[in-house]
Protein backbone atom coordinates (compact mmCIF):
# COMPACT_ATOMS: atom_id res chain seq x y z
CA UNK A 1 0.00 0.00 0.00
CA UNK A 2 1.96 3.13 -1.42
CA UNK A 3 -0.94 5.75 -2.07
CA UNK A 4 -3.77 6.66 0.96
CA UNK A 5 -6.28 9.45 0.61
CA UNK A 6 -7.75 11.21 3.39
CA UNK A 7 -10.64 13.36 2.96
CA UNK A 8 -11.00 15.87 5.55
CA UNK A 9 -14.26 18.48 6.48
CA UNK A 10 -15.14 21.68 7.73
CA UNK A 11 -14.86 20.41 11.51
CA UNK A 12 -12.35 21.88 14.10
CA UNK A 13 -10.94 18.49 14.77
CA UNK A 14 -10.58 16.98 10.92
CA UNK A 15 -7.07 17.30 11.42
CA UNK A 16 -7.46 14.43 13.80
CA UNK A 17 -7.98 11.69 11.37
CA UNK A 18 -4.98 13.10 9.33
CA UNK A 19 -2.87 12.40 12.21
CA UNK A 20 -3.87 8.97 12.51
CA UNK A 21 -3.64 8.09 8.94
CA UNK A 22 0.41 9.73 9.35
CA UNK A 23 0.79 7.44 12.02
CA UNK A 24 -0.47 4.86 10.23
CA UNK A 25 1.40 5.49 7.01
CA UNK A 26 4.31 5.93 8.38
CA UNK A 27 4.83 2.18 8.64
CA UNK A 28 4.56 1.66 4.92
CA UNK A 29 6.40 4.29 3.08
CA UNK A 30 2.88 5.29 1.66
CA UNK A 31 2.14 9.01 -0.04
CA UNK A 32 -1.33 10.67 1.85
CA UNK A 33 -3.81 12.60 -0.65
CA UNK A 34 -5.72 14.98 1.30
CA UNK A 35 -8.94 16.07 -0.10
CA UNK A 36 -11.59 18.49 0.88
CA UNK A 37 -15.18 17.28 1.51
CA UNK A 38 -17.60 20.07 1.12
CA UNK A 39 -20.72 18.04 0.15
CA UNK A 40 -21.63 14.77 -1.98
CA UNK A 41 -24.49 16.55 -3.76
CA UNK A 42 -22.28 19.24 -4.98
CA UNK A 43 -22.85 18.72 -8.81
CA UNK A 44 -19.97 20.13 -11.71
CA UNK A 45 -22.14 22.50 -12.95
CA UNK A 46 -22.52 24.38 -9.66
CA UNK A 47 -18.81 25.17 -9.62
CA UNK A 48 -18.91 26.05 -13.34
CA UNK A 49 -18.15 30.01 -13.05
CA UNK A 50 -16.07 29.51 -9.57
CA UNK A 51 -13.45 26.87 -10.61
CA UNK A 52 -10.65 28.78 -9.81
CA UNK A 53 -11.75 29.89 -6.48
CA UNK A 54 -13.15 26.72 -4.89
CA UNK A 55 -9.87 24.97 -6.23
CA UNK A 56 -7.96 28.06 -4.34
CA UNK A 57 -10.48 27.86 -1.01
CA UNK A 58 -9.91 23.96 -1.01
CA UNK A 59 -6.06 24.20 -1.16
CA UNK A 60 -5.98 26.67 1.54
CA UNK A 61 -7.96 24.88 3.55
CA UNK A 62 -6.24 21.64 3.10
CA UNK A 63 -2.85 23.70 4.21
CA UNK A 64 -4.79 24.84 7.26
CA UNK A 65 -5.84 21.15 8.58
CA UNK A 66 -2.28 19.91 7.70
CA UNK A 67 -0.98 22.96 9.77
CA UNK A 68 -2.14 21.03 12.70
CA UNK A 69 -0.44 17.63 12.19
CA UNK A 70 3.12 16.13 12.99
CA UNK A 71 3.90 14.94 9.40
CA UNK A 72 6.69 13.17 10.12
CA UNK A 73 9.00 11.26 7.63
CA UNK A 74 5.57 11.42 5.52
CA UNK A 75 4.92 13.49 2.04
CA UNK A 76 1.07 15.47 2.32
CA UNK A 77 -0.05 16.35 -1.01
CA UNK A 78 -3.39 18.19 -1.95
CA UNK A 79 -5.72 16.22 -3.78
CA UNK A 80 -8.33 18.31 -5.31
CA UNK A 81 -11.55 18.03 -7.13
CA UNK A 82 -14.57 20.26 -8.79
CA UNK A 83 -17.94 18.58 -8.62
CA UNK A 84 -19.73 15.31 -6.89
CA UNK A 85 -17.28 14.28 -4.28
CA UNK A 86 -17.52 10.39 -5.40
CA UNK A 87 -17.31 11.27 -8.89
CA UNK A 88 -14.02 13.25 -7.65
CA UNK A 89 -13.00 10.32 -5.41
CA UNK A 90 -13.12 7.90 -8.88
CA UNK A 91 -10.95 10.50 -11.06
CA UNK A 92 -8.36 10.81 -8.43
CA UNK A 93 -8.05 6.66 -7.96
CA UNK A 94 -7.95 6.76 -11.51
CA UNK A 95 -5.06 9.11 -12.12
CA UNK A 96 -3.16 8.12 -9.02
CA UNK A 97 -4.04 4.35 -7.75
CA UNK A 98 -5.87 4.88 -4.05
CA UNK A 99 -4.63 1.50 -2.25
CA UNK A 100 -6.83 3.03 1.24
CA UNK A 101 -9.17 5.80 1.91
CA UNK A 102 -9.04 6.51 5.59
CA UNK A 103 -12.22 8.48 7.33
CA UNK A 104 -13.90 9.63 10.37
CA UNK A 105 -17.21 7.84 10.70
CA UNK A 106 -18.88 11.49 9.97
CA UNK A 107 -16.39 13.99 7.65
CA UNK A 108 -19.38 16.82 8.18
CA UNK A 109 -22.00 15.77 9.90
CA UNK A 110 -22.62 16.72 13.84
CA UNK A 111 -25.43 14.36 14.74
CA UNK A 112 -24.19 12.63 17.97
CA UNK A 113 -26.53 9.83 17.07
CA UNK A 114 -25.20 8.72 14.03
CA UNK A 115 -22.12 5.73 13.33
CA UNK A 116 -21.77 6.74 9.95
CA UNK A 117 -22.69 10.13 8.49
CA UNK A 118 -24.22 10.58 4.93
CA UNK A 119 -20.77 11.75 3.52
CA UNK A 120 -18.32 8.81 4.97
CA UNK A 121 -21.20 6.09 4.13
CA UNK A 122 -21.60 7.39 0.80
CA UNK A 123 -17.46 6.91 0.12
CA UNK A 124 -18.28 2.98 1.57
CA UNK A 125 -21.41 2.62 -0.45
CA UNK A 126 -20.45 4.16 -4.16
CA UNK A 127 -16.65 3.32 -4.75
CA UNK A 128 -14.23 0.14 -4.29
CA UNK A 129 -11.69 1.32 -3.04
CA UNK A 130 -10.57 -0.12 0.26
CA UNK A 131 -11.77 2.10 2.97
CA UNK A 132 -10.22 2.40 6.98
CA UNK A 133 -13.28 3.93 9.19
CA UNK A 134 -11.64 5.54 12.18
CA UNK A 135 -13.05 6.51 15.37
CA UNK A 136 -13.14 10.24 16.27
CA UNK A 137 -10.22 11.33 18.66
CA UNK A 138 -8.42 7.49 18.36
CA UNK A 139 -4.72 7.36 18.66
CA UNK A 140 -2.81 5.10 16.03
CA UNK A 141 -1.35 2.10 17.65
CA UNK A 142 -0.07 -1.31 15.66
CA UNK A 143 -3.20 -3.50 15.06
CA UNK A 144 -1.89 -6.76 17.07
CA UNK A 145 -5.61 -8.75 16.78
CA UNK A 146 -7.85 -8.52 13.73
CA UNK A 147 -11.15 -10.14 13.69
CA UNK A 148 -12.61 -10.90 9.84
CA UNK A 149 -16.26 -11.01 9.78
CA UNK A 150 -18.19 -12.39 7.22
CA UNK A 151 -21.68 -14.47 5.97
CA UNK A 152 -19.61 -15.87 2.77
CA UNK A 153 -16.39 -16.80 2.39
CA UNK A 154 -16.10 -17.24 -1.24
CA UNK A 155 -14.16 -14.53 -2.53
CA UNK A 156 -13.56 -14.28 -6.28
CA UNK A 157 -10.90 -12.02 -6.11
CA UNK A 158 -7.77 -12.86 -3.76
CA UNK A 159 -6.41 -9.18 -4.43
CA UNK A 160 -9.28 -7.91 -2.53
CA UNK A 161 -7.52 -9.34 0.30
CA UNK A 162 -3.72 -7.33 -0.35
CA UNK A 163 -4.83 -4.49 2.50
CA UNK A 164 -5.05 -6.68 5.02
CA UNK A 165 -2.39 -9.03 4.40
CA UNK A 166 -0.35 -5.85 4.36
CA UNK A 167 -1.33 -4.75 7.51
CA UNK A 168 -0.41 -8.63 8.80
CA UNK A 169 3.13 -8.22 7.49
CA UNK A 170 3.94 -5.12 9.15
CA UNK A 171 2.91 -6.04 11.82
CA UNK A 172 3.06 -9.58 12.59
CA UNK A 173 -1.44 -9.46 12.97
CA UNK A 174 -3.31 -12.36 14.37
CA UNK A 175 -6.14 -12.28 12.30
CA UNK A 176 -9.62 -14.22 13.45
CA UNK A 177 -11.98 -15.26 11.47
CA UNK A 178 -15.63 -15.30 11.98
CA UNK A 179 -18.21 -16.67 9.67
CA UNK A 180 -22.24 -15.82 10.72
CA UNK A 181 -25.03 -18.27 9.52
CA UNK A 182 -27.48 -16.49 8.88
CA UNK A 183 -31.04 -17.19 7.84
CA UNK A 184 -31.22 -18.68 4.36
CA UNK A 185 -27.21 -19.84 4.30
CA UNK A 186 -26.39 -22.04 1.35
CA UNK A 187 -23.37 -24.71 1.44
CA UNK A 188 -21.21 -22.45 -0.79
CA UNK A 189 -21.08 -19.93 1.86
CA UNK A 190 -19.53 -22.11 4.27
CA UNK A 191 -16.88 -22.37 2.33
CA UNK A 192 -13.44 -20.14 3.43
CA UNK A 193 -11.48 -18.65 0.91
CA UNK A 194 -7.90 -20.52 0.61
CA UNK A 195 -6.15 -17.40 0.69
CA UNK A 196 -8.31 -15.74 3.96
CA UNK A 197 -7.45 -19.42 5.84
CA UNK A 198 -3.75 -18.66 4.70
CA UNK A 199 -3.57 -15.45 6.42
CA UNK A 200 -5.94 -16.30 9.34
CA UNK A 201 -4.70 -18.35 12.96
CA UNK A 202 -8.51 -19.70 13.90
CA UNK A 203 -12.09 -19.43 12.90
CA UNK A 204 -15.40 -19.28 14.71
CA UNK A 205 -18.74 -20.07 13.44
CA UNK A 206 -21.82 -18.49 15.08
CA UNK A 207 -25.38 -18.27 13.95
CA UNK A 208 -27.67 -15.14 14.10
CA UNK A 209 -30.58 -13.33 12.19
CA UNK A 210 -28.41 -10.90 11.14
CA UNK A 211 -24.30 -10.66 10.57
CA UNK A 212 -23.55 -7.44 12.48
CA UNK A 213 -25.54 -8.97 15.26
CA UNK A 214 -22.91 -12.07 15.61
CA UNK A 215 -20.20 -9.08 15.03
CA UNK A 216 -21.04 -7.42 17.48
CA UNK A 217 -21.15 -10.93 20.09
CA UNK A 218 -17.72 -11.94 19.27
CA UNK A 219 -16.28 -8.53 19.35
CA UNK A 220 -16.26 -8.90 23.25
CA UNK A 221 -14.89 -12.52 23.03
CA UNK A 222 -12.13 -11.82 20.69
CA UNK A 223 -11.26 -7.79 21.58
CA UNK A 224 -9.71 -7.02 18.24
CA UNK A 225 -7.90 -3.88 17.75
CA UNK A 226 -9.51 -3.84 13.72
CA UNK A 227 -12.82 -5.00 12.58
CA UNK A 228 -12.32 -5.98 8.81
CA UNK A 229 -15.66 -6.59 7.04
CA UNK A 230 -16.62 -6.89 3.27
CA UNK A 231 -18.84 -4.53 1.62
CA UNK A 232 -20.97 -6.61 -0.71
CA UNK A 233 -24.04 -7.02 -1.71
CA UNK A 234 -25.03 -10.20 0.58
CA UNK A 235 -22.56 -9.23 3.32
CA UNK A 236 -22.17 -7.52 6.51
CA UNK A 237 -24.27 -3.99 6.95
CA UNK A 238 -25.83 -5.69 3.50
CA UNK A 239 -29.34 -4.06 5.15
CA UNK A 240 -27.46 -1.05 7.07
CA UNK A 241 -26.30 -0.07 3.37
CA UNK A 242 -29.15 0.63 1.92
CA UNK A 243 -28.82 3.95 3.33
CA UNK A 244 -25.80 6.25 3.26
CA UNK A 245 -26.55 7.02 6.79
CA UNK A 246 -25.81 4.62 9.91
CA UNK A 247 -27.71 5.26 13.32
CA UNK A 248 -25.37 4.41 16.73
CA UNK A 249 -28.34 2.48 18.12
CA UNK A 250 -27.98 0.15 14.72
CA UNK A 251 -24.05 -0.04 14.73
CA UNK A 252 -21.18 0.97 16.43
CA UNK A 253 -17.82 -0.01 17.28
CA UNK A 254 -15.15 2.07 19.02
CA UNK A 255 -12.18 0.52 17.09
CA UNK A 256 -11.23 0.50 13.53
CA UNK A 257 -13.02 -0.74 10.90
CA UNK A 258 -11.46 -2.04 7.21
CA UNK A 259 -13.65 -2.27 4.83
CA UNK A 260 -12.69 -4.20 1.66
CA UNK A 261 -14.92 -4.30 -1.07
CA UNK A 262 -16.45 -7.43 -3.21
CA UNK A 263 -19.19 -5.45 -5.03
CA UNK A 264 -18.39 -6.59 -8.07
CA UNK A 265 -18.43 -10.64 -6.94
Amino acid sequence: MKNFLVPVGNSKDSYETLQYAVDFAAHFDAVIYVMEVLNVSTRAGDLANTSEKFLASSRERIREVISHVDTKSVTLKAATYTGDLIDGLKEIDAELGIDLIIIAPRSVEVDEELYLGSTSGSIIKRTDIPTLIVPKGAKFTPYRKILTAFKSGVLKRNRILNPLIAIKKEFSSKISLLLVKTPGYTDEDLKINTALMDVSSDVTLTEHAKTYLGVLEQLKVHEPDLLCVFRRKRGFFSALWEKNRILKSEFSVRIPVLVLSVKKD
